[in-house]
């Protein structure tokens, strides 16, 4: 399956230093993937990763995705108020 992938601040060096895209890039993975899959494919440390958005809305990282979808991998270190708007924090 063919997904959209984003990564936000820190996180981008850490793929940078990989060679992996991270803005808008289409990236291939296996059928049944789940966000957690791909945050161990690339290596992100426990804590790295604060929220996962899948087709722009805040899902578990057990979340099965599907061919088509967009996901983008956000650290910790958003501002409060923007953590309750983007629906990270209730």
């Amino acid at each position: 399956m063919t997904i959209t992938f984003n990564a936000f601040s820190f996180l981008r060096k850490k793929l940078k230093e990989q060679n992996i895209p991270y803005v808008e890039a289409s990236i291939e993975f296996p059928d049944g993937y789940t966000p957690q899959d791909i945050i161990n494919q690339f290596g992100f440390e426990e804590g790295e990763v604060e929220a996962v958005f899948v087709n722009r809305k805040v899902k578990s990282r057990d979340t099965k995705l599907h061919d088509g979808d967009r996901i983008a991998l956000l650290p910790p270190g958003t501002p409060g108020s923007y953590r309750l708007i983007l629906g990270i924090k209730k």
